[in-house]
């Protein structure tokens, strides 16, 4: 997609500070964290958001749940705890309408947040 960020970053027109890539994903910081450690995980292909998980596509959403471990281990997180969160739609306040999952942590989260 032209106009979407995410798949600007994917693609590398857009700068990013990388943590994980590989064929199908790539992991980047937030630029608004909102915790000590607070990373994105997107696919390069663009999927708006959870509603267009299919089976033509739910392939590389495993991929990012296999490998989120991986990258947590990176950030130093792994052992004590991390949250990952999807936002989906304007009410699940996705801002970005390409799937992204967040992986905060690196200190002790709010049990208020979801």
């Amino acid at each position: 997609m032209d106009n979407c960020v995410f798949c600007g970053i994917a693609a590398g027109k857009i700068p990013s500070k990388k943590v994980y890539e590989d064929d199908q994903i790539l992991a980047f910081y937030d630029l608004e964290p909102q915790a000590k450690v607070h990373v994105l995980v997107v696919p390069k292909e663009h999927i708006c958001c959870a509603n267009a998980v299919d089976k033509s596509n739910s392939g590389v959403i495993a991929h990012i749940f296999e490998t989120i471990p991986q990258i947590a281990a990176t950030l130093g997180i792994k052992e004590d705890g991390y949250r990952i969160i999807n936002n989906c739609g304007q009410h699940g306040c996705q801002s970005v309408k390409h799937m992204h999952f967040h992986i905060i942590g690196g200190e002790q989260l709010h049990g208020q947040m979801a």
